[in-house]
């Protein structure tokens, strides 16, 4: 985006969110990456119209609805009001919230759909073929999984044969793949295009686009005489990205269209790089810019799911660390496009080691420097005079990192504005003020404690779409304030500030030593504790008459009491002998938590510590730590042992680190 782009309109959408559950990662990943570029542009000079929303028709949505003794709309409002909320707690910058009940889109869709009949592209026929519910998408034959299974849940599809009335897709191939071939960068990233291109070129069929067998849906338009249809939900959600701007209503906002970038998620790039610009091409109207579709997150290595209680809850994350803190992880820590994996841990460590040693520190150096030897008053006069060679340095990054955003690669802008942090603290490093000062050269440690803190005012500029609050109270403290004036001042004009008087500020990171939210195999544990507890003073009775009859020198006790053991299959990562010990191994676990755990084991007679690792073991997880030779032991093998020695109780077969035993 060049300079005389200052004025223009532009337009960023994330997907209408689906209503059939709450708010995750995910969703938060795409509108945390929208409102970055939303921002971005408006501190740039642009007109910026960004929206989000929830998609609410549809065959899954009734049900989901019925089963839960709701009408749709109920349902569909309650889910709704979730995301608008988080996004509001969030303090998304959207400028319109959409809902696929709204009226005003359900009488642009309908406009839309008399267009398209109008020009030939739509008609009617019967349908019969495989319907997956659960991705509203209907399948043929040969791409089934096992002649029956959803080739992209997994789920069972059904068989179905009605009326429908048909959208000419096949009628677009060409003009697809023209533009694919016009448009190098229309996807995003650009090897997601040749996925597309593939899938274009083995053959287009037409798409049932109605559907008579629910009634949660669009009606069609009254001048079809058909009230017995009801429009397929993927010609009505992508349909928001134009019925937000006044399409088929009031059309003043169309001006917006089209789309600079459609953020999605890979799984439904195939709807808006093949059905949507077709779409858009029967109606005339130009194709969006981009459609950038980013990966799945994981945690801890795992696909997230509810049955495996590992979803991540992003208000649960961000209230814990830090919104702002979360939202510089989710754009840093993963290529665009790649899958992404979220640990606390790996949370931490970007809070510790960017924010807190590169950034915070930083600013910490030169308010401290700055105060001790000039009173807390900032120069930038003689910046050039001894630092050429770095604001040269600076310059060459930050002319260049603009491209990274609009492409969506979002990490890299990211790793390119924390080169020119690394750029300053090794100026100070090699500068060395202090030694400046007591040689009499003010001048020079002035000159460096201002190259840095102008270094810190341009990042904190561009840093600012991605933490906004944080980068303005670093602005603050430097003496000016980040918006569009600043920008074009510091980024555009590489000015370098006036004469300021740097305030203080308390540490904006302090550092985290260990994960601040349970995980949920401690949330189970602690729930399983509790239950325990409640049953154990239920059947104290019935315990203490039972061991009174202990027989034969065993003591019996209750299935309650056993259940208190908590036994799990552990992965040994490492292991190595405790030196001075003749008995003790040192071994590293994982049982499926945070990080491993350390185990320190008297099995040095009958096992090697190479023939452990990678082997699987059976673990007393609930032991309350203990010390062995100054190390901490956070468990207990199991073992058997006789006349011939000992062995390690072991699963028949792998399983899964952190597997219940019992």
């Amino acid at each position: 985006m060049n300079e005389n782009e200052k004025c223009k309109k532009i337009y960023i959408t994330t997907p209408i969110y689906y209503v059939n559950d709450v708010p995750h990662i995910g969703h938060a990943y795409t509108t945390i990456i929208a409102d970055s570029l939303a921002r971005y542009s408006r501190l740039a000079g642009m007109e910026v119209f960004f929206l989000t929303g929830t998609d609410e028709h549809g065959q899954k949505i009734e049900q989901a609805a019925k089963a839960r003794g709701k009408s749709p709309q109920e349902y569909a409002t309650e889910i709704s009001n979730r995301f608008k909320q988080l996004w509001d707690d969030f303090e998304i910058s959207y400028d319109k919230f959409i809902r696929t009940t709204d009226p005003d889109h359900i009488k642009g869709v309908q406009k839309a759909f008399e267009i398209m009949v109008e020009k030939g592209d739509i008609y009617k026929d019967v349908y019969r073929g495989h319907y997956c519910v659960s991705c509203e998408t209907f399948f043929t034959d040969t791409q089934l999984i096992d002649e029956e299974f959803c080739p992209e849940c997994g789920r069972s599809t059904t068989m179905v044969e009605e009326e429908s009335y048909f959208f000419r897709l096949s009628k677009y191939q060409d003009k697809l793949l023209e533009w694919y071939e016009s448009r190098p960068d229309c996807i995003l990233p650009k090897a997601k295009r040749n996925e597309v291109i593939n899938f274009v070129k083995s053959g287009l069929n037409d798409l049932s686009i109605t559907r008579t067998s629910f009634d949660w849906g669009i009606k069609l338009p009254e001048s079809m005489h058909d009230p017995k249809h009801v429009i397929y939900v993927w010609l009505d959600a992508l349909m928001n990205y134009i019925t937000a701007l006044g399409y088929g209503t009031d059309e003043k906002l169309m001006d917006y269209w089209p789309a600079k970038v459609h953020l999605i998620g890979k799984d439904i790039l195939r709807f808006h790089a093949i059905y949507w610009p077709a779409f858009l091409m029967s109606l005339d109207l130009e194709l969006p810019h981009h459609v950038a579709a980013h990966g799945w997150w994981t945690r801890n290595g795992e696909k997230m799911s509810k049955s495996k209680g590992n979803v991540v809850d992003p208000k649960e994350i961000a209230d814990a660390y830090g919104l702002e803190n979360f939202r510089y992880f989710m754009l840093r820590e993963v290529p665009f496009g790649q899958d992404g994996d979220f640990s606390q841990r790996a949370l931490i460590d970007r809070i510790n080691s960017d924010l807190g040693n590169d950034l915070g520190n930083l600013l910490n150096r030169i308010i401290g420097m700055s105060g001790k030897y000039f009173d807390f008053h900032i120069e930038s006069d003689d910046v050039a005079k001894y630092h050429e060679e770095e604001l040269l340095e600076v310059k060459a990054i930050l002319s260049n990192v603009e491209p990274f955003l609009y492409e969506i690669q979002t990490n890299r802008y990211l790793e390119e504005l924390w080169k020119t942090l690394r750029i300053a603290n090794k100026a100070i490093d090699k500068a060395m003020p202090w030694v400046k000062m007591k040689e009499g050269k003010e001048d020079e440690a002035m000159a460096t404690i201002a190259l840095v803190a102008n270094i810190l005012a341009k990042v904190s500029v561009l840093l600012h779409p991605v933490m906004p609050k944080t980068t303005q109270t670093i602005a603050s403290a430097l003496g000016f304030e980040v918006n569009n004036d600043s920008y074009y001042r510091l980024i555009k004009e590489e000015e370098l500030l006036g004469k300021f008087t740097i305030e203080k500020v308390p540490p904006l990171f302090p550092r985290i030593e260990e994960p601040l939210v349970e995980t949920p195999g401690q949330k189970a544990e602690a729930k399983s504790k509790s239950e325990l507890k409640a049953k154990e003073e239920k059947n104290s009775a019935s315990r203490e008459k039972s061991d009174k009859t202990a027989e034969n020198g065993d003591n019996l006790i209750t299935i309650d009491r056993f259940f208190e053991v908590k036994l799990k299959v552990g992965s040994v990562m490492e292991a190595q002998e405790v030196p001075k010990s003749k008995k003790l191994l040192k071994l590293q676990v994982d049982l499926g938590e945070e990080k491993p755990r350390q185990i320190v084991a008297g099995i040095k007679e009958w096992y090697a510590p190479e023939d452990l690792i990678g082997t699987q073991v059976c673990v007393v997880a609930n032991l309350k730590p203990a010390k062995l030779m100054g190390m901490l032991s956070e468990g207990m093998l199991l073992a058997a042992k006789d006349d011939e020695g000992l062995c390690l109780i072991r699963p028949e077969k792998p399983k899964k680190p952190g597997t219940p035993i019992g």
